[in-house]
C-alpha cells in the first residue's frame, strides 16, 4: 500500500458501494475494494486508479476469515470501514428457508462483525478510525415480506449503536446509514435470490402477498427513485466531518417512513403500517 490513508469497502462492486469506493479514491485514500465480482473491482480499479480490488464471498466462513487475515496484516491501519455489503430476500417469515435465513445474516450480521473486528486493533492503536455500518430505513421498522432482512438490519443497528460507545474512548467513530429504496442493483438482486414466492407458497400466504405488494407499487406510481449518489453523499459526510451524527438517512420514502416510527408509538405504528401496505383489515 502507498503512504496514503486506507479506506475498506465491502460490497463495492456495483451500486451505494462502487459509487462510495470511486470517492473515496478521488479524496486521496487508497481503498480495498472488496466483493465477489472480481472483474467489476478491476473495472473500477481502471477507472478510480488507486484501487485494490480484494475477492471475497462474504457467504462464505472459510472466506471472510481469509479477507479478515489479509486486512490485519495491512503494514498501515484501516483509517475508514464502511461495511456496504448486504443482500435482501423476501418472504412471509413462514416461508423463507432456514438456509437462505443464515446466508443472509452471515453475509448482513456475521460477515460485518468479524470485517469490524479484524479493523479495530489497528483503529484502536492509532486512537482514531471512522466505522461506517450500512443499515437500512427498514431497520427500524420491517416491512410486512420482508421480515427477515429487516431482523438482520435490526441486528446491525445494534451492533452499531453498542460499538459507538464501546470504542468512541478510543476516538474512533461509528455511524449508521439508513437508505430508503434507491435505484441500483439490489432490488433485482432480491427478486433473483427470493424466486417465485407466490408459486411455492401456501395458498393463504397468496392473498397477502398480492395485496401488499400491490398497496407498495402504488407507492412507486409517478415517483422519482434516487440513484446511489444520494447515499454516497451522506456516507461522505459521515467519513468527512469532524463530528458525525450518530446516524444519516435518505432515499425514496426514508423521511415519510422514519418520521412516522419515530413520531408513533408501537401500537400507533402497527396501524398505520398495516394500513399502508394494505393488510389492515384483512381476513383469509
Amino acid at each position: 500500500m502507498s503512504g496514503k490513508k486506507t479506506a475498506v469497502v465491502t460490497g463495492a462492486s456495483s451500486g451505494i458501494g462502487r459509487e462510495t469506493a470511486g470517492r473515496l479514491a478521488g479524496r486521496g485514500f487508497s481503498v480495498i475494494a472488496a466483493a465477489r465480482r472480481l472483474d467489476r473491482l478491476e473495472e473500477l480499479k481502471s477507472r478510480f486508479g488507486d484501487v485494490v480490488p480484494m475477492q471475497v464471498d462474504l457467504s462464505r466462513e472459510e472466506d471472510v476469515e481469509r479477507f479478515c487475515g489479509d486486512l490485519a496484516r495491512l503494514p498501515e491501519p484501516v483509517s475508514i470501514l464502511v461495511n456496504n455489503a448486504g443482500y435482501s430476500i423476501r418472504g412471509a417469515v413462514e416461508d423463507v428457508p432456514p438456509d437462505a435465513v443464515r446466508r443472509v445474516f452471515q453475509v448482513n450480521v456475521f460477515a460485518l462483525i468479524r470485517v469490524t473486528q479484524a479493523c479495530l486493533p489497528g483503529m484502536r492503536k492509532a486512537r482514531k478510525g471512522r466505522i461506517v455500518n450500512l443499515s437500512s430505513m427498514v431497520g427500524k421498522f420491517p416491512f410486512p415480506m420482508s421480515g427477515i432482512y429487516a431482523a438482520t438490519k435490526h441486528a446491525v443497528e445494534a451492533v452499531t449503536d453498542a460499538l459507538r460507545i464501546e470504542v468512541r474512548p478510543f476516538g474512533i467513530h461509528v455511524v449508521a446509514i439508513r437508505p430508503g429504496f434507491t435505484a441500483t442493483e439490489f432490488n433485482e438482486a432480491a427478486t433473483r435470490m427470493t424466486g417465485d414466492l407466490t408459486a411455492r407458497t401456501d395458498p393463504d400466504y397468496k392473498p397477502l402477498y398480492q395485496t401488499s405488494g400491490a398497496a407498495i407499487g402504488k407507492l412507486f406510481v409517478n415517483a422519482t427513485v434516487p440513484g446511489p449518489e444520494v447515499i454516497a453523499d451522506l456516507i461522505m459526510e459521515a467519513v468527512e466531518s469532524d463530528s458525525p451524527r450518530t446516524a444519516y438517512s435518505g432515499g425514496f420514502l426514508s423521511e415519510e417512513f422514519l418520521g412516522r416510527r419515530a413520531a408513533l408509538d408501537d401500537d400507533g405504528f402497527d396501524k398505520w403500517l398495516s394500513e399502508k401496505t394494505g393488510l389492515a383489515g384483512l381476513k383469509v
